[in-house]
């Protein structure tokens, strides 16, 4: 009976974020209602939203004005007499939540619903919605209040993830010291820089400062103060006023800038990583370079990067065959290593890394032998395309769909293009690029899943072979490869919206068959042929600031390589984090 109570507390407490939404968002009560009312009966609906084998009568105008998503969905991304639109990846009760969500402008949140319907309104873009769930699942009070072991777990898998979101939250303010300091303390805060939590931690004692200033020296020992700069611990935090009245405040701001001294003038080794000051937090996601041709050979080498340490780690398995020219693809705790060429044979083998195991496993092969193939997921399919069987160079194209073991042929490229690259954006597969057995390429084009079509668009503005392509900032991102001259160090980016190709900031080194990926909010491109050899350098750009800037190279020199990102997700952030933990991340 408690547990009940408790619950009704919850959903009380709730209705008031509830109520503050329909103050901002709706403008009319009573005309949300005769929306609401005119869906329900099927007047004067234009448009049927299908998940899975549910049908949503709706009006688009009001989908549009909840989301950017649906405004792009209906009027960027399909044409005006469209009148059906799939929603993959979702379960018809989000879908109907939203759906009434945009017409009521009110919504249920429960312990049981709170985070699928996050991950659905996050991903449809409904970020009124997205806010009422962070504040659900922010009240860390609440949740202790609530005795529910499963929410309390996920308020503060939140919390951690969403770190710089919730410190932006009324309910930030309401934890208690020892819950903060636990907070700060955890190795997977996920933060991309650790001066947000020094600022946090003024934040949180600005709300009560005569309570809570003498707390700040056990919170600012939860900060990695080794990970700012000698400028950010001299300016932001010795002259801060709370750090110069603690004598044990200045010891540790001290120590932190004779860390920043040691690294700047000595390569960081692991023992000094490992030290309190200088630790990185553990990524939320994590670069992988798998493969490729390295001195004269195809090699089996991995490495990962970790993005907030710069650091890159040898997880190689040497039980697995050696393969370059091949792709490489993340997908539902797995990473997949998609055809390629070891010297003698053109694969069309496909075989599964489990990161948790270390161990490979084969799995079901493509239809074609693909070497110089383009890789990509979207939607739970691994799209394969194009690439060279040993005979001929291919327009042919499949996909993978792992619940089943299956590969489906899908129609064919306009273009043969081995070489080339591919990404995915708005629902859509661009390739980019590649070789016809002639000439190089500087023809690109996109595969739209739902009318199983290829829609040739504006060529790039140079011809590039051994290409790196990649979806970043709302943009196709085309980045050096070869033009049958040179190597380039050019890079341009498509907006889909005017089918125009702008150049973007040249790379610091040319290079064509490097492994290319976002991990950070930036671009990264690693290894490749620069025109004259193998190469391990690493370089990133920032959309930004328009830069190119050096990473840490990495161990293995090496070009043909496939790159994919490990991600974090909110469901398996222990899993992923005690893995990382294992292989020395």
């Amino acid at each position: 009976m408690l547990r009940q109570n408790n619950h009704r507390k919850a959903e009380r407490k709730v209705s008031c974020f509830q109520t503050k939404m329909s103050i901002q968002v709706s403008s009319s009560q009573k005309s949300n209602s005769v929306y609401n009312d005119l869906r329900l009966e099927g007047e004067f609906c234009d448009a049927v939203i299908k998940v899975e084998d549910v049908e949503f009568q709706i009006h688009k105008i009001i989908l549009c004005k909840c989301s950017p998503y649906f405004r792009a969905l209906f009027r960027r991304w399909s044409a005006a007499d469209k009148k059906v639109f799939n929603i993959p990846s979702l379960s018809p009760d989000m879908m109907q939540v939203i759906i009434e969500f945009a017409y009521t402008d009110s919504v249920s949140v429960t312990e049981d619903n709170v985070q699928d319907l996050m991950l659905a309104a996050d991903m449809l873009n409904v970020m009124d919605l997205v806010q009422i769930c962070s504040n659900f699942l922010s009240i860390w009070h609440f949740t202790n209040i609530c005795l529910s072991p499963d929410l309390h777990c996920k308020a503060f898998r939140h919390i951690i993830d969403h770190f710089e979101e919730v410190v932006l939250c009324e309910e930030f303010l309401q934890l208690s010291e020892q819950e903060l300091a636990e907070i700060l303390g955890r190795d997977d805060l996920n933060v991309k820089k650790e001066s947000t939590v020094f600022e946090a931690i003024l934040h949180w004692i600005a709300h009560v400062p005569e309570e809570r200033e003498g707390h700040i020296a056990v919170l600012l020992s939860k900060v990695r103060l080794a990970l700012t700069s000698l400028e950010y611990v001299r300016i932001n935090v010795m002259s801060n006023e709370l750090v110069k009245k603690n004598t044990e405040c200045l010891q540790m701001a001290h120590d932190a800038m004779q860390a920043i001294t040691h690294i700047i003038t000595n390569s960081p080794s692991v023992s000094g990583l490992c030290s309190p000051l200088a630790r990185p937090r553990l990524p939320d996601a994590i670069l992988l370079a798998i493969g490729g041709w390295s001195g004269g050979d195809p090699t089996n080498g991995i490495e990962a990067y970790d993005v907030r340490a710069d650091r890159w780690l040898n997880v190689t398995n040497n039980l697995e065959r050696a393969r370059a020219y091949h792709g490489a693809a993340f997908l539902k705790g797995y990473v997949y290593c998609v055809g390629g060429f070891d010297r003698v044979e053109h694969f069309n083998s496909v075989r599964r890394f489990d990161l948790n195991t270390h161990t490979w496993h084969e799995v079901a092969p493509m239809h074609c032998r693909r070497c110089y193939v383009s890789v990509t997921v979207l939607n739970g399919y691994i799209y394969a395309m194009g690439g060279y069987d040993g005979h001929t160079r291919l327009s042919s194209a499949e996909r993978y769909r792992p619940e089943i073991n299956q590969w489906s042929l899908i129609a064919p490229m306009h273009e043969q293009r081995s070489d080339a690259s591919c990404t995915t954006l708005h629902d859509k597969v661009y390739i980019c690029g590649g070789f016809n057995g002639n000439e190089c390429l500087q023809t690109a084009e996109f595969y739209n899943p739902g009318t199983n079509q290829w829609t040739m668009i504006t060529p790039m503005t140079s011809r590039r072979s051994g290409i790196g392509v990649i979806a970043y900032a709302d943009h196709v991102y085309a980045v050096g490869g070869f033009d049958g001259n040179i190597r380039l160090r050019s890079a341009e980016a498509y907006n889909p919206r005017t089918n125009t190709w702008n150049e973007v900031s040249s790379m610091l080194t040319p290079r064509s068959n490097f492994g290319l990926e976002v991990i950070d909010d930036r671009l990264f491109a690693v290894g490749g042929f620069n025109g004259f050899t193998t190469t391990y350098n690493v370089e990133y750009y920032d959309a930004t600031t328009d830069e190119w800037t050096e990473a840490c190279d990495m161990e293995i020199f090496r070009s043909a390589l496939s790159c994919c990102c490990r991600v974090r997700t909110p469901q398996h952030g222990r899993e992923y984090n005690e893995r990382l933990i294992l292989i020395g991340l």
